[in-house]
């Protein structure tokens, strides 16, 4: 077993390696890797399955999908590797040219961070996403998953690493940490000299404890409390549907949603649409329903939880939502000022000036008019897969793909001058 530390030193000695390597050559070890997964999905969903058995009882059934994995899953998983491979090579870009007075060509050009350093959860797909966007932009990555999916993310890692050796290649150009403890993460966050950029995914602790503890550049992902405002003059109709899918396709990802603003207007028509199409039409097709957690004025019309002093400011992951009446659109903006982790939130109406003044006021990586939050994932923007979700401004914002994984340096030409 390779210690942190190791595992980091092999991957600064890699990313020379990496960073040399030309487009299609990063494409060709990118198409092995995919083949490669899925040649060892008997054994990566044999290591699933150990996962799987090891969490029962202790993980409620949402994020125990969350971390299963299935053939069809695998399958997703290499096909989003061969999407990447479609994408164009951000490496090398010039993004701008400028010529001096004196002669001096000045290119500003795109070029990898270097040792990118991920820490996520357990979502065991996340593996092999940052392993193929890390590498078509030139870093090596450094992986540490969370404990409840390491035999998954090991399984998925010797896989990948398998094709990289069938090129020729290091296969420490893709890493994973070995320790799960709460130390490594640390180590990782501490890693001056050794990290270039750390990406923490997962819930608030984690998000959290990176921003506290980092001495590497650091950006936020990952925490979601999505909110959905359906303003006086919504298509009521529309509304229940976007609602019912950011809600309930897949409660356990970071773009669902955990809360919904109602005007007072259409509180009396809508809300009872929304408990029959989250709760009792769901109860009546053998589905979850969705637990509403309400606030007062909601609770006056229909039947649920009364909210408790957290739950608007809670990322259930779970089959539940809060539920808020507001009396106006500033209202609405005001509170998702307030509660919002800045991830994705919407609007539904019919009104273009209050679809605007939303759009413009909501300070969100994210902002929809009339769609489902879920839309907020790298191959839904068409950056294949994503890194991440950046819920900051700097220097990445949204979903993170290959261009948000690369940094840039000027390259200035001359013929002789001097200052």
């Amino acid at each position: 077993m390779l210690t942190t530390k190791e595992i980091l030193q092999n991957a600064r000695s890699s990313a020379g390696v990496l960073a040399g390597l030309s487009a299609e050559r990063k494409n060709e070890a990118l198409a092995a890797m995919a083949d490669a997964l899925e040649a060892g999905a008997a054994e990566i969903l044999a290591a699933n399955a150990e996962d799987i058995t090891a969490v029962q009882g202790t993980m409620n059934p949402v994020m125990t999908d969350r971390l299963r994995l299935t053939k069809e899953r695998i399958a997703g998983m290499a096909q989003g590797i061969r999407d990447v491979i479609a994408l164009p090579d951000p490496v090398g870009e010039v993004l701008a040219t400028v010529t001096r007075p004196n002669g001096l060509v000045i290119q500003k050009v795109a070029v990898p961070m270097g040792v990118v350093a991920i820490i996520y959860e357990s979502r065991p797909n996340v593996t092999s996403d940052a392993a193929a966007l890390a590498l078509k932009s030139g870093n090596v990555c450094v992986l540490r998953g969370g404990k409840e999916a390491f035999r998954s993310s090991q399984a998925i890692i010797t896989a990948m690493r398998g094709g990289l050796a069938s090129l020729g290649l290091p296969v420490t150009l893709i890493n994973l940490v070995e320790d799960t403890s709460r130390a490594s993460a640390n180590e990782l966050m501490t890693a001056v000299g050794l990290v270039d950029l750390l990406i923490p995914r997962g819930g608030k602790g984690l998000i959290a404890a990176c921003v506290a503890n980092a001495k590497v550049p650091c950006i936020e992902t990952g925490t979601g409390i999505c909110h959905i405002y359906v303003d006086e003059s919504a298509d009521l109709d529309m509304a229940a549907a976007i609602v019912n899918n950011a809600k309930t396709s897949r409660p356990s990802v970071c773009n669902a949603q955990e809360a919904l603003l109602v005007h007072s207007a259409v509180a009396e028509a809508f809300l009872p649409l929304l408990k029959k199409t989250l709760v009792d039409d769901r109860a009546a097709a053998g589905l979850p329903p969705v637990e509403l957690r309400l606030d007062d004025r909601a609770a006056a019309v229909i039947e649920g939880t009364p909210a408790g002093p957290e739950d608007f400011d809670t990322e259930f992951l779970n089959y539940i939502l809060a539920v808020k009446v507001v009396d106006s659109l500033e209202q609405a903006i005001e509170h998702i000022s307030q509660h919002s982790t800045h991830h994705s939130d919407g609007i539904v109406t019919e009104n273009a000036v209050n679809a605007e003044i939303f759009a413009a006021a909501v300070d969100s990586a994210a902002v929809y008019v009339n769609a489902s939050t879920r839309f907020t994932d790298g191959g839904e923007f068409g950056l294949g897969c994503e890194i991440g979700i950046s819920t900051q401004k700097l220097h990445a914002r949204g979903p993170m793909g290959l261009k948000e994984l690369t940094t840039y340096k000027y390259v200035v030409r001359g013929n002789g001058q001097i200052r």
